[in-house]
């Protein structure tokens, strides 16, 4: 049983990569079967885990078909950034108040899993552990329900640059960001800790999403 969890829940987390990177696309529908032969394993965890991911939000059923992948439009990106930028700035810059050595290193070592995943082109890799990096530094605030709030619109984000980043070598660039929080946070810059995080969520939306970046209140 133990076996059978670990497995639906290492699906889960490719599909989530795949639906977050764009690799798995809207308006095409995604048998049980097929994506079993994919992850060389049997249909049952694979439509386990499609459940989660309806339960998410992330995937609707098609009756004696599939699943179909829930479509986000640029406008519902646009809204999303906001949000998370509404969310993440200032709450980084309360963290920097309260941050120990202890804290921050625990992170760095999330933030070099983040690099060497770019450095491999890894994208399901780059994926969880940019979402652990982000998920476990808005842990530090204290407050769950902005944690939750924020992996959620996570989920629903498509950043379908992410596999031209990869190719390009250029993946590495976005994930030394992370470090460049981490010595702000770690300095103590209240400042510098909310323009970095404003300048990674305008990346995310940008050049990950192959739109042109516009600038955030904090870069002007």
């Amino acid at each position: 049983m133990a076996s059978r969890t670990s497995l639906r829940e290492q699906i889960g987390i490719s599909l989530r990569a795949a639906l977050v990177a764009g690799e798995m696309v809207p308006g095409v529908t995604y048998s049980a079967p097929a994506l079993a032969e994919r992850f060389g394993v049997s249909a049952t965890p694979v439509r386990e885990a499609m459940l989660d991911l309806i339960n998410e939000g992330m995937i609707v059923a098609v009756p004696n078909k599939g699943f179909r992948i829930v479509e986000t439009t640029d406008k519902d990106l646009d809204e999303m950034t906001e949000l998370r930028r509404l969310i993440e700035v200032p709450t980084v810059g309360r963290i920097a108040k309260s941050i120990t050595a202890e804290q921050v290193d625990g992170l760095r070592l999330i933030a070099t899993r983040i690099m060497d995943a770019a450095a491999r082109g890894d994208i399901v890799s780059y994926i969880e552990a940019d979402r652990h990096f982000h998920l476990e530094l808005l842990r530090l605030s204290g407050n769950t329900k902005l944690v939750d709030l924020v992996e959620q619109l996570r989920m629903n984000t498509r950043l379908y640059g992410l596999e031209e980043l990869a190719a390009s070598g250029h993946l590495g660039q976005s994930s030394e960001e992370h470090l460049s929080l981490l010595d702000a946070l770690e300095a103590g810059d209240r400042r510098g800790a909310e323009r970095i995080m404003a300048q990674h969520l305008g990346h995310v939306r940008g050049i990950w999403a192959n739109r042109h970046e516009q600038p955030s209140a904090a870069d002007e």
